[in-house]
C-alpha cells in the first residue's frame, strides 16, 4: 500500500497536468494524498484544478486544512471558494487566514474548548458533547482561571473522575504554550522539549487562540528536512521538480560559479607542485582520495554542528569543546583510514620508495581529517555568529579548506620526502 501511495505521489509530481492525476483518484483519498505532497506540488495541483473540483475537495476538509489549500490559489479563486463555505466554517477560515502561514497561528487548528476551573464535570461533558455534535470532532479541553491558562484536561478524566467529589483542577495537566506569532522553528523546539501531545497558541494577552497537535508538525518537520537538503546542496528552496530547464539554471548558476572559484583555489595549489607531480605521476592517482575523504569528513562535522546550533545546544562562545571533539575524532578516523590507504599504496606501488609513499599518504590523510574536523565545526559557528545561515554556505568554505590545505600537505610532504629518493 505504501509503495502504491508513493507511486501515486510521483505520478502527480511528474505530470504536466497534476490536477487531472489528482482528481482521477477516489475522493476519499484526496485529503491524505494532497497533504502527503511537497508544498510546490500541492501548489501545482491546486492551480490545475477547476473551481468545481476545488469546491468538492474543500467540502471534505477541516477549517485549518482549508486554510492550507487556499494558500495555494490566487486571490480571486480564494474569494470564490470562501463564498461557497457555510457561515461557521467561513468564519473559522477567515480567522485562520488572518495569520502568517509560517507562524504558530498558521499551523494551529480550532478543535478546542475552554472551561473555567470551577466548572463541574457534568458541565464540561456537556460542552464537549455540543462541540462533537457541531463539528463531529473531539476537542482538546483547556482549563482556565480568570482567563489564564491552567492546562489541559485529559479526555479520559471525563469517564474516570467522580463528578460528585472530584474537581476539574484535580486532573489538569500542564500544557506548553507559544505565542501566535512564533516561527515554525520555535514551535518545533517546544515540542522537542516537551512530550505533551498538544501546545496551546496564545495571543498578546495570553488568551487562547488555538491548539497545535503533534500530528500538525509532521508537515513542518518534512518541510524543514526538505529545506535543509536544499540548503546543503545549493538548490533554491522554492525550486520545484516541475520547473523548466531555464528556471533551474537561473536558480543554481550563482552557487556553481562560487564553487568554481573555490575549485580554482585548489587547482592553484596543485599548480605549485606541478614539477613534483610530473616526476612522481602516481601522486595524481591518490589526490582524489585525500580530497574526497577530507570533504566527506568535513560535511559530517558540519552536519552535527549545524544540528547543535538549530537545537540551541552550541554557539561560537561555547563551541571550544565541540571543535576539540571533532578534531580528535578526525585524527582518530584519519589514523584508521590513513593506515588502510598507506597499506594499499605500499602494496600496489613498485619502486624503492613504496613504503615512503604509503607513509606520505597516511600522514596526509590524518592531517586532512583533522583539518576537516576543525573547519567542519568552526565554520558553521562563525557563520551563525555573523548572522548567516550556516547550512546554506558552510559546505563551500569547508570543502575549500580540505581541498586546498589537504593538497598542500599531501604534495608538500611528497616533495620533501619522495623527491630526494629519486
Amino acid at each position: 500500500m505504501e509503495q502504491q501511495t508513493e507511486s501515486t505521489r510521483e505520478a502527480i509530481a511528474m505530470s504536466e497536468r497534476p490536477g487531472d492525476v489528482f482528481t482521477s483518484l477516489p475522493e476519499r483519498e484526496w485529503r491524505d494524498t494532497f497533504f502527503a505532497l511537497t508544498p510546490d506540488v500541492r501548489a501545482a495541483v491546486a492551480s490545475d484544478m477547476s473551481r468545481t473540483e476545488l469546491e468538492a475537495f474543500l467540502d471534505r476538509l477541516d477549517p485549518d486544512e482549508i486554510t492550507d489549500v487556499l494558500g495555494y490559489v490566487d486571490e480571486e479563486t480564494r474569494e470564490t471558494l470562501l463564498a461557497t463555505l457555510d457561515a461557521a466554517r467561513r468564519e473559522k477560515v477567515d480567522f485562520l487566514l488572518s495569520f502568517d502561514p509560517e507562524s504558530a497561528a498558521g499551523v494551529m487548528n480550532l478543535d478546542y474548548v475552554t472551561v473555567d476551573a470551577d466548572r463541574s464535570f457534568e458541565a464540561v461533558t456537556e460542552r464537549v458533547r455540543r462541540f462533537r455534535e457541531r463539528t463531529d470532532r473531539i476537542p482538546t479541553i483547556f482549563v482556565t482561571e480568570d482567563d489564564r491558562l491552567l492546562g489541559e484536561l485529559p479526555g479520559a478524566a471525563l469517564s474516570t473522575a467522580d463528578p460528585k467529589t472530584d474537581a476539574v483542577t484535580d486532573y489538569v495537566q500542564e500544557t506548553p504554550s507559544v505565542r501566535y506569532d512564533s516561527e515554525d522553528e520555535d514551535v518545533l523546539a517546544v515540542f522537542r522539549e516537551n512530550s505533551e501531545r498538544t501546545v496551546a497558541v496564545l495571543d498578546e494577552e495570553d488568551d487562547i487562540l488555538g491548539v497545535i497537535y503533534a500530528s500538525d508538525l509532521l508537515r513542518l518537520i518534512g518541510e524543514a528536512a526538505g529545506e535543509t537538503l536544499y540548503e546543503f546542496t545549493g538548490v533554491a528552496e522554492e525550486e520545484s521538480v516541475l520547473d523548466g530547464p531555464l528556471v533551474k539554471v537561473q536558480r543554481r548558476y550563482k552557487w556553481l560559479i562560487l564553487n568554481l572559484g573555490t575549485a580554482f583555489m585548489a587547482a592553484a595549489v596543485v599548480g605549485l607542485f606541478e614539477a613534483t607531480i610530473t616526476q612522481i605521476a602516481i601522486l595524481a592517482a591518490y589526490m582524489p582520495v585525500v580530497a574526497g575523504m577530507g570533504g566527506n569528513a568535513g560535511t559530517q562535522s558540519m552536519a552535527v554542528t549545524v544540528r547543535g546550533i538549530s537545537l540551541g545546544q552550541v554557539s561560537l562562545s561555547t563551541g571550544k569543546r565541540v571543535i576539540a571533539n571533532e578534531v580528535i575524532a578526525g585524527a582518530a578516523n584519519g589514523v584508521i583510514t590513513g593506515a588502510l590507504v598507506a597499506a594499499i599504496a605500499t602494496a600496489f606501488s613498485y619502486g624503492e620508495f613504496a613504503f615512503f609513499l604509503g607513509a606520505v599518504i597516511g600522514i596526509s590523510m590524518v592531517a586532512n581529517l583533522v583539518i576537516a574536523g576543525f573547519f567542519g565545526a568552526l565554520t558553521p559557528l562563525v557563520l551563525d555568529r555573523l548572522g548567516y545561515d550556516p547550512a546554506t554556505s558552510a559546505t563551500i568554505f569547508i570543502t575549500t579548506a580540505t581541498d586546498v590545505l589537504g593538497f598542500f600537505v599531501f604534495l608538500g610532504l611528497a616533495r620533501a620526502v619522495l623527491l630526494p629518493l629519486l
